[in-house]
């Protein structure tokens, strides 16, 4: 570098404690929501739980409501992306295999967002950004329940029970894991998700007349 050359200032860093950037804010608002319930906590909680002034946080977030939405933002963007992938006709695989896969990955989805998806079950549309994440989450059930249908009409699955339950079932089941999944528990997430994939389509595979 010649002497008439300066080097580029370094970016400036923005002001805040360090530790403390939006997503370590996040992931604490959002543990806090889960212990304490969204609505009784302020952002004075929150500022306490971290111990950070006030000022500090809303220097990384507008609200608790921004904090809110991108909690079930979180909870809900990948698990639609499963879900419009396996809508999606692909040469060589049928609706069965696309619903068996769904059921899998959500599993995977949940266990790698599981604070932000026990935040969501507990949303009932008290403003908002709840009504819009409860919107997107029947628009997941109606994604399914019509991938279910298309399954039964390839001859794949039972019947006799209505595709929008079965949908329903097949969420409940992997949402239930959220009550008492734990990461450093006895069972990993790869055999969490086998088990809940072979008793949900063991039970909903189709039996021939006769079959016991």
């Amino acid at each position: 570098m010649t002497t008439t050359e300066h080097a580029e200032p370094a970016p400036r860093r923005r002001r805040g404690r360090p530790g403390h950037d939006q997503s370590a804010i996040l992931r604490a608002a959002v543990e806090l929501f889960n212990r304490r319930g969204y609505d009784a906590t302020s952002m004075g909680d929150l500022a306490k739980e971290l111990g950070l002034t006030k000022p500090a946080i809303y220097h990384h977030v507008t609200s608790k409501e921004q904090l809110l939405g991108q909690a079930l933002d979180d909870a809900l963007d990948e698990l639609t992306s499963v879900v419009t992938e396996a809508s999606e006709q692909r040469p060589g695989e049928g609706a069965y295999q696309r619903l068996r896969e769904v059921v899998r990955r959500s599993v995977e989805v949940l266990v790698a967002h599981q604070p932000s998806v026990t935040l969501l079950l507990r949303v009932r549309g008290n403003s908002e950004i709840e009504v819009a994440a409860l919107e997107r989450r029947r628009w997941l059930d109606d994604r399914l329940a019509a991938l279910v249908a298309d399954a039964v009409g390839e001859g794949a699955l039972r019947d006799d029970v209505p595709p929008a339950l079965v949908s329903r079932l097949l969420f409940g089941m992997v949402n239930s894991l959220v009550e008492w999944y734990r990461p450093d528990g006895a069972y990993d997430q790869g055999m969490v998700a086998d088990a809940i994939t072979s008793i949900a389509f063991d039970g909903l595979a189709r039996h021939e007349t006769g079959s016991p």
